[in-house]
């Protein structure tokens, strides 16, 4: 079983294929999120407000998709549902939250999937499985009908293969998503930033490689020093607002030891402690926001190191560093990209780019460039 699909359906009569991650509401399914503990929830009413607007689209939704348990962890391993294999790369995790979306897309089952991110649960995935992936502006696509319910931090995008099927995505799922933009926008060299941050040399060479291929190698580089106080304070913010969501579940003994074990210990993270770390958001935020005034464009790594291997991650919560890199743009809300990259000896590595708030046509030109570019090189 490659545990890529957690339940399947045929939904709309569109030529469009999509799947969604198992954390959204579609009417009559349950939403179980890859918990047993949610197994026995009442069938959904109501659409989210995303999957009406799939369906109101050329779509069809054909599954919802498997994930790391309540969304809340990064490898993709789920002992209850399965872990999904990464269609590329078999061996290596496929990534979490979002692993089931991801794949879908790797596996080419669908035209595009829909994820979530809360913090780099769409862009980790996707880096992990060699397919592009996108976290929109913060609150421009609509959440409702979305777990958890309350959050800070989380948001609904797409994954796909390619830049045309995300860009048609993002066209469906944000009706405010203007496709001429990114159409204008993509003929012209962007000005881009390289934010200075850890990650192995292997990764570094890959993004270096492309940034030259695509005649961007001579992008001045940047530190910014908040940026690891934003990871640190990111990390605060989801484990206070999974536990609101999500903390009564543990005592039914039906949560995964991963997963009830980072809620336990996320019990003990206080109000303060969130005011403490929205203070770094504000600063964080600012720095970015300064930054690009001056630069259309962020790029660094979406990963800060070759995913390891499903045999090798069976302690998950050992690799929550691997959202190093992108948990900082949850907690400052601006959109960014995965482009998906390889090494010289076939291991998948992603590059990130990010823009400013409500950006995200620049954001997908920009891609689309770097994309077409390099390709053309």
């Amino acid at each position: 079983m490659d545990n890529i699909v957690y339940e399947k359906m045929t939904l709309g009569q569109g030529a469009i294929k999509v799947m969604i991650k198992d954390s959204i509401h579609i009417a009559g399914f349950k939403t179980v999120a890859g918990s047993r503990a949610l197994i026995n929830s009442e069938l959904e009413k109501q659409n989210a407000e995303i999957v009406d607007l799939i369906l109101k689209s050329d779509c069809q939704i054909l599954g919802k998709t498997n994930l790391h348990e309540l969304a809340y962890g990064i490898t993709g391993i789920n002992k209850f549902t399965g872990t999904a294999i990464n269609p590329k790369y078999p061996e290596l995790i496929p990534g979490g939250s979002s692993s089931g979306s991801a794949a879908a897309v790797a596996a080419n089952m669908v035209d595009f999937s829909i994820g979530t991110d809360t913090g780099g649960s769409i862009r980790m995935p996707a880096a992990c499985c060699g397919v592009f992936g996108l976290k929109p502006t913060f609150g421009r696509v609509s959440r409702k009908g979305v777990l958890p319910e309350q959050t800070s931090l989380d948001c609904v995008g797409p994954f796909a293969n390619d830049m045309d099927h995300l860009i048609q995505a993002m066209q469906i799922i944000d009706p405010s998503f203007k496709g001429e933009v990114v159409n204008a926008a993509a003929v012209k060299t962007p000005n881009l930033v390289m934010l200075d941050v850890t990650a192995t040399d292997d990764v570094w060479q890959v993004v270096k490689a492309f940034l030259k291929q695509a005649g961007l190698e001579h992008s001045p580089h940047v530190q910014i020093e908040t940026f690891d106080e934003a990871y640190s304070a990111g990390m605060q913010i989801i484990n206070y607002e999974t536990w609101q969501a999500f903390g009564h579940l543990v005592a039914s003994g039906n949560v995964a030891e991963d997963v009830a074990g980072r809620l336990l210990k996320a019990s003990k993270t206080t109000s303060v402690d969130v005011d403490v770390a929205n203070l770094v958001r504000e600063k964080f935020s600012r720095a970015i926001d300064q930054l690009l005034e001056q630069y259309d464009a962020i790029v660094l790594p979406t990963l800060p190191q070759i995913p390891p291997k499903v045999a090798d991650a069976e302690n998950t919560v050992a690799f929550l560093n691997m959202t190093a890199l992108v948990r900082p743009f949850n907690l400052s809300g601006h959109p960014a990209i995965t482009i998906p990259l390889q090494t010289a000896d076939g291991n998948p590595v992603g590059l990130q780019i990010v823009t400013r708030h409500d950006a995200d046509e620049q954001l997908c030109a920009i891609a689309t460039h770097l994309v077409n570019r390099a390709n053309a090189n």
